[in-house]
Formats: C-alpha cells, sequence, structure tokens
C-alpha cells in the first residue's frame, strides 16, 4: 500500500456534503467532548434517535468504555451497529464488522500481539467524527473506514489496499458486558447474508436480527463456530459465531456494506433496508443523515459572542438526540417487554430510556422542541406497562433492567398530561401511573405500610422514598386536572414521606427502620454504592430531593431562613466520601455534585426560595466551569443526555425543578439570543447586557409587558412570543 492511497482517503473528510438549505449547525457540533474523563460519551454513525448507532468498539472492557469508546485507547475490535452513550453501565455493541487483510484468530485478541486476533489500532490523526458520519484508518491492516447510517441501517464504505486476502468479518460474539447466549448467520448469495444475535447482559434475553449486503461479490466466505471452521454449510449457529467474506482488491478499491437491524426477524430487516436504503450511494445516505441532524439542531437557533459556548450547546443539542432508541420496523412492529411481536399503531416504539436521569431536564426539554417525540415516548411507556404491569423504569431491548430507583415514568407521563401534549390520553396515561404506583414491589408494599420506606427492608431506601414523594405528587396534578379529587387527596398526602425521614437533630435526611428508630450507620458524608440508605449520593446531596414540596421543606427545617442558610452550607462543606463511594458522585463544590442528577435541581432552590442571585451565581459558574469545549469537557457521565439537558435549558435561562407541570424558574441565561421552535410557532428569547459580570437578571419582560414572576410557564412558551432579560452586576 503506497502514501498515495493514504492520502487520497484522506481527503475524503475535505469534500462537500450538501442537503440542508439553512445554516448548517453541524459544524458547531465536536462528538468527541465527553469521550475522555468519565462522560462515556458514544462516537460514530447515527440519526436522531435511530435504531442504528454505527462505530467503533475497542479492545478494553473496562467501565470508562461503557460506550465502546474511550478517547485514552485507539484499539478497534470493529463496528458494532450498537452503542450506549452516557450510560454507567453497559451492554450492546451488536453485529461487530472488522475488515482485514489475511489471516486473524476469531477471539477479541490480545494487546501487543499484532499478528493474531480480530483487532487494530486506528491513527487518531486520520479520525474524523461527525453528525451522522465517522471515519477511521486501520494501522494493521491499512485500510480505511467509513461510516454512515439511517434510523435502521448501518452503511459501511471500506477503502482497501491491493490484496488477494482481503476480508470483512461479521463477529457475533462480540459484545460489551455481555454474553452471546446464540449467534446464526445464513448466506443467501455471494452479496446478501442474514442472522441474528441473542444475548444476555444487562438486557436479558437481548435479541437483534440483521440482514446485510455487499456491494461486490465475495469470492469465498468461511463460517466459524467457537473457534473452529464449519465447512460444507451455508448457515451456521453457535453460542460464538464468526463468518468471513473474501475479496480480491485492487490499491484504494472501496467495498460497501449495508446492515439492516430489526427487532423482530430477519425478514423484517430486510424490509428496513429495501424502506431506507435500497440503492448503494453512501454519500447521499451522509447528506440526509446531516440533514435530519441539522434539522433537529435547528430547533434552538442561539447566538453569542463566545464560540466555545455554540459549540458546547450544539454539541449538547447533538448529545441530547441520540437516545431513546427508535424500536420498532419500518411496519411499526415491534418486540414488546413481554416478548411478543405487536404492532404499533401510529407511533414509534422507543427503547433505552435512562428515565431516572432524564426526567428532571431532558424531557421537559422535548416537551418545548419535540411535543410529538414527547408523545410517542409517553405512549410507548403506557404500552410497557400493559405489556409488564408497571410503567419502566430503565427499559433495554425488551428487558427492564430495573435500573435505578422510584418509578421515574411517572413525572414524565404526568408532565405530558398536565402539558396537554396532543397525542396522549389523559385517562389511560393516569391509569398507567396508578397502577404503577399501587405495586407491591421495589417498596411500595412497606412504604404503604409505614408511611416511607424503611431503611432495614432495602438498601437505598431513602432514595427510593423521595423519588416516590415526587412521583406521587406528579400523580396528584394530574387527578387535580381530571376532576379525581380522592385521589388527589391520597397522592398529596403520599408525597410528604420525606417528613419522617427528615432528622431535626442535624436537620438532615437520614433512613429509619421499620420500627421508627433511626439508622444507626448513618454518616452525612461517606457513602457505600450499594451499601446504605442512598443512592449514588450521601444525606447533603438527597436532603434537597423535596423539589415539590420547598413549603413543607421549610417547615422541617423550622423556617424558611434556616433552610436557606443550610443550603448555603452544601456550597462550603468538605468531607472524605470514603474508598466505597459511587464515582458518580463528582463535579463537587463542596457537597453539591453536579456530575450526578439528584444535584441538578438544587441550585434553582434559590430561585424558588426568593433568593436568585444565588441561583445565577451558581448556575453561571456551573455552565462555566464544568463544560467545556474539549474531549475532557463534562463532569460525570452523559446519561444518556441529562448532562447536556441541563446546560441547554441552563443556557437558555431557565428550568423546570418540579418534576411535573411547567413552570420554568429563572437562573442566568448564557445565550444573548435564541430562537425556539415551538408547537405555536417561534418562542425568542433575548438577552440585554449579558456579560461576564452582568449575570444577574435586573427584570424580565415577557412580550413586551413587565414580567413579576420567577418562572415562566410551559404554556407562555409553546404558544410562541418574546422572553426578554435584562442583565446586570450584583
Amino acid at each position: 500500500m503506497g502514501n498515495f492511497f493514504k492520502k487520497s482517503f484522506v481527503l475524503l473528510m475535505l469534500l462537500p456534503v450538501m442537503a440542508w438549505a439553512g445554516e448548517d449547525y453541524t459544524r458547531w457540533v465536536n462528538p468527541l467532548i465527553g469521550t475522555a474523563g468519565d462522560g462515556n460519551v458514544w462516537v460514530g454513525a447515527n440519526v436522531p434517535f435511530g435504531m442504528v448507532q454505527l462505530g467503533p468498539t475497542s479492545v478494553h472492557m473496562e467501565w470508562h468504555w461503557c460506550s465502546g469508546y474511550h478517547r485514552s485507547d485507539s484499539t478497534v475490535i470493529g463496528f458494532s451497529h450498537t452503542h450506549l452513550s452516557g450510560t454507567g453501565s453497559s451492554d450492546l455493541m451488536d453485529v461487530n464488522v472488522m475488515p482485514v487483510i489475511g489471516e486473524v484468530k476469531y477471539a477479541r485478541g490480545v494487546l501487543g500481539d499484532e499478528q493474531s486476533g480480530l483487532w487494530s489500532y486506528q491513527d487518531r490523526s486520520q479520525e474524523s467524527a461527525e453528525p451522522g458520519y465517522y471515519k477511521a484508518w486501520l494501522t494493521r491492516f491499512g485500510i480505511g473506514a467509513e461510516l454512515t447510517a439511517t434510523c435502521r441501517v448501518g452503511m459501511h464504505r471500506y477503502h482497501f489496499p491491493e490484496s488477494s486476502d482481503a476480508g470483512i468479518v461479521v463477529d457475533l460474539e462480540s459484545g460489551q458486558f455481555d454474553r452471546p447466549t446464540a449467534g446464526y448467520v445464513r448466506v443467501i448469495n455471494d452479496r446478501a447474508i442474514e442472522g441474528y444475535r441473542y444475548s444476555d447482559g444487562w438486557s436479558q434475553g437481548q435479541r437483534v436480527y440483521f440482514y446485510a449486503e455487499f456491494s461486490k461479490p465475495f469470492t469465498g466466505f468461511h463460517l466459524i463456530a467457537d473457534g473452529a471452521e464449519v465447512k460444507g454449510t451455508k448457515e451456521l449457529k453457535a453460542t460464538r459465531t464468526y463468518a468471513r467474506f473474501d475479496f480480491n482488491t485492487a490499491e484504494g478499491e472501496q467495498i460497501l456494506m449495508k446492515v439492516a437491524l430489526s427487532p423482530t426477524g430477519m425478514q423484517a430487516a430486510r424490509m428496513n433496508m429495501v424502506a431506507e436504503i435500497p440503492g448503494w450511494d453512501f454519500d447521499k445516505v451522509r447528506r440526509q443523515a446531516k440533514a435530519e441532524w441539522n434539522r433537529v439542531l435547528s430547533l434552538i437557533d442561539v447566538k453569542t459572542g463566545d464560540e466555545h459556548v455554540k459549540h458546547i450547546f450544539y454539541t449538547g443539542m447533538y448529545h441530547a438526540m441520540i437516545a431513546p432508541f427508535t424500536y420498532c420496523d419500518a411496519s411499526g412492529s415491534y418486540r414488546g417487554m413481554d416478548g411478543k411481536v405487536h404492532q404499533g399503531k401510529g407511533f414509534t416504539n422507543f427503547t433505552a430510556m435512562s428515565l431516572w436521569d432524564t426526567y428532571r431536564a431532558w424531557h421537559p426539554l422535548m416537551t418545548i422542541i419535540e411535543p410529538n417525540l414527547t408523545a410517542n415516548i409517553v405512549n410507548a411507556m403506557i404500552n410497557i406497562c400493559d405489556e409488564q404491569g408497571r410503567l419502566p423504569i430503565w427499559p433495554l431491548y425488551g428487558f427492564e433492567t430495573e435500573g435505578m430507583i422510584g418509578y421515574p415514568a411517572v413525572p414524565v407521563v404526568a408532565d405530558a398530561v398536565l402539558k396537554d401534549i396532543k397525542g396522549v390520553d389523559a385517562e389511560r396515561a393516569y391509569g398507567a401511573m396508578k397502577r404503577t404506583s399501587m405495586n407491591d414491589d421495589r417498596g411500595l408494599k412497606w412504604r404503604r405500610q409505614f408511611g416511607y420506606v424503611p431503611c432495614d427492608s432495602m438498601m437505598r431506601s431513602v432514595a427510593f422514598e423521595l423519588e416516590y414523594d415526587l412521583a406521587d405528587w406528579a400523580i396528584a396534578q394530574v387527578a387535580k386536572k381530571l376532576g379525581k379529587d380522592a385521589d388527589y387527596e391520597y397522592y398529596m398526602e403520599r408525597s410528604r414521606g420525606y417528613r419522617h425521614l427528615f432528622d431535626k437533630s442535624i436537620n438532615l435526611m437520614r433512613g429509619k427502620d421499620s420500627r421508627g428508630e433511626w439508622n444507626t450507620a448513618f454518616h452525612p458524608i461517606k457513602q457505600i454504592h450499594f451499601g446504605d440508605e442512598f443512592c449514588e449520593g450521601n444525606a447533603w446531596q438527597y436532603t434537597w430531593l423535596v423539589p415539590h414540596d420547598m413549603e413543607g421543606l421549610a417547615e422541617c427545617f423550622g423556617g424558611k431562613d434556616r433552610l436557606i442558610a443550610k443550603l448555603d452550607s452544601l456550597f462550603v462543606i468538605t468531607g472524605d466520601l470514603g474508598e466505597e463511594a459511587a464515582r458518580d458522585i463528582s463535579g463537587l463544590i463542596g457537597m453539591y455534585a453536579h456530575g450526578n442528577e439528584p444535584s441538578h435541581h438544587v441550585l434553582y432552590l434559590y430561585t424558588m426560595l426568593g433568593e436568585p442571585r444565588k441561583t445565577a451565581k451558581w448556575v453561571r459558574h456551573v455552565m462555566t466551569t464544568m463544560y467545556r469545549d474539549d474531549e475532557n469537557g463534562m463532569e460525570g457521565n452523559e446519561d444518556m443526555g441529562q448532562m447536556s439537558a441541563w446546560y441547554i435549558m441552563s443556557a437558555l435561562g431557565f428550568y423546570q425543578v418540579e418534576p411535573a407541570g411547567g413552570r420554568y424558574y429563572f437562573g442566568s441565561p448564557l445565550v444573548d439570543e435564541a430562537t425556539l421552535k415551538v408547537s405555536g410557532g417561534k418562542f425568542r428569547i433575548k438577552v440585554h447586557g449579558n456579560s461576564a459580570g452582568n449575570i444577574y437578571i435586573k427584570s424580565v419582560k415577557l412580550n413586551g409587558k413587565p414580567y413579576s414572576l420567577n418562572y415562566i410557564n410551559h404554556s407562555d412558551i409553546a404558544r410562541g412570543g418574546v422572553l426578554e432579560f435584562f442583565m446586570g452586576p450584583e
């Protein structure tokens, strides 16, 4: 292979990609933000909320590689079609494809042995990533790889050197933190194959079906089961399944491959390919992907004199629109949580919902700019309730992972009803919320018995109780809206369960056992991951998880002034979290932990309590120090878009603190101007006198008239209009 071939491949990134007539918002996206440190961000090619996330998967199987990619590592075992982004747990990375030259061993390989194993280093200087497109250079084989995608189909373009021993390997063993239970491949003809990968991991009983085509006939094929080739057959089923397809290639020759996925079957995968990529025009698919990203990124047009802010903002928009994933065929069919195939009725089914994270800011953001998506997601969750008996916690590829605590789908469903999102049946939604809240599992039986979750009944008892409380408050608001007065009173009383767990002697939340006695093993700062009454946090962080009843919390403290004084101390108190603490407790200011979701609303409590200057001070500090325009530019995990959604909402100047209902409390807008596409037209935000010194809101106007509230209602945003902030120094 000559240098000319490599240089020609490098020049591909300079070719124009045109399809979007308006401003190119993708130029502000840096997909590498959050790929170093603890961000766990995925890199590759996809479209917004697509089933396919086609990108590189590394050799490593450690926490920092939850997405399959970490900036510190340049190894590649192939290009997998499914990935999670920004999570603290890992799975997927199904249907792994690797172009090769010469013989390789069909296993994950051993680092340092470049003569064996299915892997290669990639040349980082030749790597390129943008929304809908990814490019890499595999140094071991001298092969250039380009990737793009539609919703359900990944498209590969490989640039080979001259070789009589080139190949493309389909690897159905390798995933990430999972165990393959069955891999199947069938050779249909010399251009087409089909198969599936079954696995158990975070998602148990996961099924991914595929259909694939090559742009050039292969000259031969090899089916490998558990490390040994099986000859004389065109189909193979084994636990560890690989298939290699041979090609003779000229210098710089391109071989394209299309891989369509389905949750229901191989024939459905084939129909998904026919629906989305019937031809072989890679550049057209890339242009379409870029246009779709521009469409969603243009939902918020921001103006700011700081280009770093613009990079962070639009990268945040990009990260926020990777998940949840479409989980249905082009025909609408999907595999439900009951394991059965269902036909979707007028909606798109979704999976991979990190609800404990995203109910806080991601979902409120989408109710503003993507209300149709909100309706689809809510209806998908209500269907899940029908299929498994309760609303989802953390659904992943047809399986309930039980990830995280409370019933975090409830605030999302309630919010949609309270905001009158079109396409959501309020009575059906209410029925799903009520059914979920009356289950006996996850501490709910004890909660009804004692009025709270006792710490001697289960771990994370305080965290569970506080999450249940705020969700029950949301149910109560829907009950009130629907005229269900008795239910309203019942759920409002349940929403006050936190009072049982407030220890007045220390003014902190604390575990209490079934006898009504305080947990003697309690420590206000030290935290034991999966080993105490909190979840990825301590008493100082969880005491403030009462956003639905600040008046009631103030009463616990003995008055608002005492509450504010304690809140002030949150940002200055220090201490040792302990060796067993969750690594998610990060981004610390005192004991405020911005790197994890239970703290995300806390800065805005000051506005609720009548001290907006303190909110402005801390919100501006977090936006300008904990979000950066570099690979390590994020504190904590991205958590499927929640970290970015907090930034987006805060940069616009407001945040929904209460779990549902649509009151967005003011903070400190970072951008100078923003135009949001909303259901009623356009909602414009103008920030006058904004600067690093003028971070405090002095006055507000709504549609040209003075505005005295410290929040804006969702309905005022949704109908369109103009919100003006007038900024100044303290």
